[in-house]
């Protein structure tokens, strides 16, 4: 087991109208690490969250801007640890893996580990929807970056001190997962995932998480991080489109005037001269965009290296 008297470590639980399940999310997370300090970021609640949970034990801090990407740059910038625990403050994740998650990244020296989900009890506990979503963006981040999570989205996960604190956090929404996961990626990062319980949400409880708002939200995010992290690719792909259709529109154009020794269609030869033009222009765009990019990725790896390694036992 981890020594747990060598590292400092904090449970980190963002919370937005969460008084239903706050109580026993702390008072669970207090009993499997009772060591670590136990702090609730209350995201302008409207019921009693803050409340429930500074009677259970924890740390209670407010962020007023809504949106759990927010709430995260906040505590992690805010909260100094060795080791930090991200869990959602519903209570469907199980506090008792928290140990065992902590353990693996001691052992390996990682920098995260991510707790994958494995549904117990009620069928909707982990839904359809979210499933097909989870896998559909997770192989989305794999084509991108060249790497695979099981559970990309996963709420449940284990963070080093340079991890939390090299970590840009642009998000401020449920797309702050796929931020935590690219940045693990692009610095490439040793990471790990151990299976973890995951339970329905107790009557009354009430999910925040839109399937296709949020979704669409972490799409765009992956387009977004691929145009910044990969901008040579990306405009390739954009110069690539514009070029065929340039190529489509000027075919007749060279047909007709080799057949005939015209341009009977000049408008259409000078649309499809200034697309090519643009296709020349993007490429141009993605290739001084890359050495931009490396050189800023160079500047975050120097970041992350700033700080100690995880404790190791």
């Amino acid at each position: 087991m981890v020594a747990r008297t060598q590292v400092s470590m904090a449970v980190l639980i963002p919370c937005l109208d969460e008084a239903t399940t706050i109580g026993k999310v702390v008072a669970d997370f207090r009993s499997a690490l009772p060591d670590a300090t136990v702090y609730v970021f209350d995201n302008a609640s409207t019921d009693d969250t803050a409340q429930v949970a500074a009677a259970a034990g924890a740390v209670v801090r407010s962020v007023d801007r809504r949106g759990k990407g927010n709430v995260v740059r906040r505590m992690f910038a805010d909260v100094e640890a060795d080791l930090y625990v991200l869990v959602d403050g519903d209570d469907t994740y199980n506090a008792a893996a928290a140990p065992r998650l902590i353990e693996r990244l001691v052992r390996d020296g990682l920098d995260m580990v991510v707790g994958v989900r494995e549904p117990v009890g009620p069928a909707d506990s982990y839904r359809f929807g979210h499933r097909l979503g989870n896998r559909l963006l997770t192989g989305a981040v794999a084509f991108v970056f060249d790497d695979e999570f099981t559970d990309m989205l996963s709420g449940f996960r284990v963070l080093s001190r340079r991890f939390v604190k090299s970590f840009p956090a642009l998000a401020s929404g449920f797309e702050t997962e796929t931020e935590l996961t690219v940045h693990a990626l692009e610095l490439r990062m040793p990471t790990g995932e151990e299976p973890t319980t995951y339970s329905a949400r107790p009557t009354g409880s009430q999910s925040k998480l839109s399937t296709v708002g949020d979704g669409l939200r972490i799409l765009f995010t992956i387009a977004r991080l691929y145009e910044m992290e990969r901008p040579l690719a990306f405009f390739s792909m954009v110069g690539a489109l514009l070029a065929a259709v340039s190529v489509i529109l000027a075919v007749p154009l060279v047909t007709t005037y080799l057949d005939t020794g015209l341009v009977p269609r000049f408008p259409t030869a000078i649309l499809s001269a200034s697309i090519m033009v643009l296709a020349f222009l993007a490429v141009t765009s993605g290739i001084i965009l890359e050495t931009v990019t490396r050189g800023r990725r160079e500047l975050k790896n120097l970041l992350y290296l700033s700080y100690p390694a995880p404790p190791r036992t």
